[in-house]
């Protein structure tokens, strides 16, 4: 049987609702749960894809709704008071959780002409807008939750948004400190951008797992490509950074996104990756 619920702001014991039952709100969505790409923050979507987190009940920022056995009868009917208090709405059918967040603006509260076989006027009832595809699905089956935009369904999942996280000013402070690197141009950590900090964190963990005999590869390989963008000093070993800009590419370089193609042997700079097995 399928059911709509919905969170409301309300303090309550319970603050997931019965809306309707017996109804399905979205339809069919085609995707391969196998070709759903593990959630990178640095990916940048296809249009056709979906991000997967695997073994979603064990995250620790999995709802109760998700983590515990499903009853219907465990949820009380939703109260037409509590309607203007709808943070999301879930709907189950076929074993699934389709989530879609609400906010004010899915609200319509307005006057309408209704076009059937003659025209009439409809007065402004309150109404929520159902968008085709939902924010995020929960595969039971797969234990898998799919979804294309993480600042949306944060406020659903509470702490789910660490997985986008920026480096913290030690952690960034600590990088720029890393002996591969000079700062020029009283650049410091103060002047580091908020896309930079999310990529420093991303960053750090390339490197940590980054065999130490790896690293003069590496250094080769940021100056094969970034020579224009990033100054290497070969004596000190070191890359000089003087702006956000200079940065980015060093980033870039240390995340191995630079490629030559094959045919053309034209240089690159891969917008999002996939690791490929």
């Amino acid at each position: 049987m399928d059911f709509v619920l919905a969170k409301v702001k309300k303090q309550r014991p319970n603050p997931i609702l019965k809306l309707l039952s017996d109804q399905k709100l979205f339809g069919d969505i085609e995707f391969n749960i196998d070709t759903c790409v593990p959630y990178k923050p640095d990916h940048n979507l296809d249009e056709d894809s979906w991000f997967k987190i695997r073994e979603f009940s064990q995250q620790k920022y999995c709802i109760p709704l998700l983590a515990t056995a499903f009853d219907s009868k465990d949820f009380d009917n939703l109260d037409k008071k509590f309607f203007s208090d709808i943070l999301f709405i879930c709907s189950v059918q076929d074993s699934n959780f389709y989530f879609q967040k609400v906010t004010p603006s899915l609200f319509l509260r307005r006057k309408m002409i209704i076009f059937g076989d003659v025209a009439e006027v409809e007065r402004g009832e309150d109404r929520l807008v159902v968008n085709e595809i939902p924010d995020a699905i929960y595969i039971q089956k797969d234990d898998t939750l799919v979804f294309r935009n993480l600042a949306t369904i944060s406020s659903i999942f509470p702490g789910i948004d660490e997985l986008y996280r920026e480096a913290t000013q030690a952690e960034v402070e600590k990088f720029l400190a890393s002996d591969f690197i000079c700062l020029a141009n009283d650049f410091a950590a103060e002047k580091v951008s908020k896309p930079n900090r999310k990529r420093i964190a991303l960053a750090i963990a390339t490197l940590n797992a980054l065999p130490p005999q790896d690293k003069a590869g590496m250094l080769a390989y940021i100056d094969g490509y970034c020579g224009g963008k990033v100054r290497y000093d070969g004596a000190t070993g070191t890359f000089e950074i003087s702006d956000d800009d200079s940065l980015k590419f060093l980033i870039y370089g240390v995340e191995q996104r630079f490629y030559t193609t094959q045919f053309g042997q034209e240089k690159r700079l891969a917008n999002s990756v996939q690791a490929l097995g």
